[in-house]
């Protein structure tokens, strides 16, 4: 079998949960089929049964909106992945980036087309914020990709429920195959380089936060609670790539209103390497995730791994990775909308966070017992191994028929 992967990111260009989801499915799946990686960038690979290639698109002479381009590139880099050939007996497609890729290939090759929901357009509408009428096109693509889609990959529970009720897709194509973790990388360690290199008080707790600027992952919400923390633990947000300049505007405001009131606040403005990230979650005594909308939340999983509890939203799949009360805390944000999950008051989902988080920092014992149970949940439930041999079987079976 070889099995063609189309997607936005792949290393050294990753920026987001999908990137990190098809670098180490790819990196599984090759010891069970020939595997052909093919992705936005310059990536060049060449090995025995593994490639991966990047593809580059000149925008310098778009005329179209700033906020167009990435719509327009996505849809060129689409005819570009067929034009190279394809002799691959399937494809497999992650985001909405290169989910147009997989339409061609399903109709111009006939073969057989996956797509893995990291997360769904219509539970994401502050994304025209960001991509304006493009929004419309990115929802349309994942629709017409999911609908025709001969097998629909959902990362939870709750987002195949999500994609049941917003899509024409009959059940039996929907499969839960879960995110996972690389547990032999991601272990608890010597979070030394990454405190020294940031400033951060090896001596004093902190909160750790680890997320893009964007609405979706509720950072906006944990800055507000801030102001609700107790003051004997530092925070420490690793947020970068703002999805706007009024969301950066936004963060950075409300990071210096909380600095006026509190010390050992750290903002690290950018987009960190895994071994720093690594660092940061073994020091960190808790992980916040305030997602108003996650379909998985590998965050959590890696957060879990490094023996770190955690408080997170109960949202989409999150429930699924963090148990409450045995690996970390839950907080409700509100009931499920038709889009997206939202604060009925947002003052009360920041301090509901606040009190967690206190909570978790006041007691020493119960974030030893979450750290160690999250460390083995991590390690018997969401080992890629496991993920991949899932995978391959659906390949399989797709292929038989």
């Amino acid at each position: 079998m070889k099995v063609l992967l189309l997607t936005n990111e792949f290393p050294p260009q990753t920026y987001g949960g999908a990137g990190v989801h098809v670098d180490y499915l790819s990196r599984e799946m090759r010891k069970l089929a020939a595997v052909d990686v093919r992705a936005f960038g310059k990536q060049h690979v060449r090995e025995d049964g593994f490639e991966v290639t990047g593809f580059s698109v000149d925008t310098s002479g778009y005329k179209a909106p700033k906020n167009l381009h990435g719509v327009f590139s996505a849809a060129q880099r689409a005819i570009d992945f067929s034009a190279a050939g394809i002799d691959a007996d399937l494809v497999h497609v992650h985001t909405w980036y290169a989910h147009m890729g997989g339409i061609v290939a399903k109709l111009c090759y006939g073969i057989p087309l996956v797509v893995t929901v990291h997360s769904l357009e219509p539970l994401r509408p502050w994304k025209r914020e960001q991509l304006g009428g493009g929004y419309d096109f990115s929802s349309w693509v994942e629709r017409t990709t999911i609908e025709m889609a001969d097998a629909v990959i959902a990362v939870s529970d709750g987002t195949r429920n999500d994609i049941l009720r917003l899509f024409d897709v009959h059940p039996k194509k929907v499969h839960i195959i879960y995110n996972g973790i690389d547990t032999d990388e991601f272990h608890k360690g010597d979070a030394t380089p990454a405190l020294s290199r940031f400033g951060i008080d090896p001596d004093k707790p902190y909160v750790l936060f680890v997320g893009r600027i964007t609405r979706q992952k509720g950072i906006t919400y944990l800055a507000e609670a801030i102001r609700f923390m107790d003051r004997g633990y530092q925070v420490v947000l690793a947020a970068g790539a703002p999805d706007t300049p009024e969301i950066a505007a936004e963060m950075k405001a409300l990071v210096a209103a909380a600095s006026k009131d509190r010390d050992g606040i750290f903002w690290i403005d950018e987009i960190l390497d895994r071994a720093t990230l690594i660092q940061l979650y073994s020091g960190a005594e808790v992980f916040c995730c305030p997602s108003i909308y996650e379909p998985f939340g590998i965050i959590n999983l890696e957060a879990m791994a490094c023996e770190t509890a955690v408080v997170g939203a109960c949202v989409g799949g999150i429930p699924e990775v963090v148990v409450h009360d045995q690996t970390g805390y839950l907080v409700p944000v509100a009931q499920e909308l038709e889009a997206p999950y939202l604060p009925v008051s947002p003052e009360d989902y920041a301090r509901d966070l606040a009190d967690q988080i206190n909570r978790l920092m006041a007691d020493p014992g119960l974030r030893a017992r979450f750290a160690a149970a999250g460390r083995a949940r991590a390690v018997e439930r969401f080992g890629w191994p496991r993920i991949a041999q899932q995978t391959h079987d659906l390949y399989q079976s797709l292929i038989r028929k």
